[in-house]
């Protein structure tokens, strides 16, 4: 419970160092408090490699999905931007605080797919409208912006959760159980 409730504020800290770090003229505030959750987090998970993989690969799609809302011209950003037409790196920074909730505090979604794909339809633009109403990001076509939003999310979510199923660091591993079939089809070689 405690780890459960680390992760959630620490999540929380740098949900928030991000989105008023960029509202307020200071973009790399956030991601020098999302280092020290990732740090945190991967001290305290069990296979950090494997928590690294799901982090490297939620930036990714992070980086790709929201370079597409600022090619699109639905989504700006007034601060954080290091390539003209790409995605600040604050906001990639927040996608890999996002990677350590999900075989902590998120870790309930991951054998409810429907719910995985609601939660990210519903609870990714909700992100995005917060921070928006912090001041970090600007719609320029809110209609467009938040059904992209939606649609990215819902489709994000589960990928995220199944990447973050393969490369758990943080659950025990469980050893393989054995299987009488096996010892049979071994001693008949």
């Amino acid at each position: 419970m405690t780890r459960l409730l680390i992760n959630f504020a620490a999540f929380q800290a740098g949900w928030f160092a991000c989105v008023l770090g960029a509202a307020h003229g200071l973009p790399l505030l956030g991601p020098l408090v999302v280092l020290a959750v990732v740090a945190l987090h991967l001290g305290l998970s069990r296979r950090p490699a494997a928590e690294l993989r799901l982090i490297l690969a939620a930036m990714i799609i992070g980086v790709v999905a929201d370079s597409l809302l600022v090619f699109s011209g639905w989504v700006t950003y007034p601060a954080g931007i290091l390539v003209p037409g790409m995605a600040p790196y604050w906001i990639v920074a927040m996608w890999a605080l996002f990677a350590t909730t999900l075989n902590v505090s998120m870790k309930w979604l991951r054998h409810r797919p429907v719910v995985t794909v609601m939660m990210g339809a519903i609870g990714g633009p909700m992100s995005y409208l917060a921070g928006q109403k912090l001041g970090a990001i600007g719609f320029l076509q809110p209609l467009m912006a938040l059904l992209a939003l939606a649609l990215i999310w819902a489709l994000a979510m589960p990928l995220l959760m199944l990447i973050a199923t393969r490369h758990d660091g943080v659950s025990e591993q469980v050893k393989p159980v054995f299987v009488q079939d096996d010892w049979r089809l071994s001693n008949h070689a």
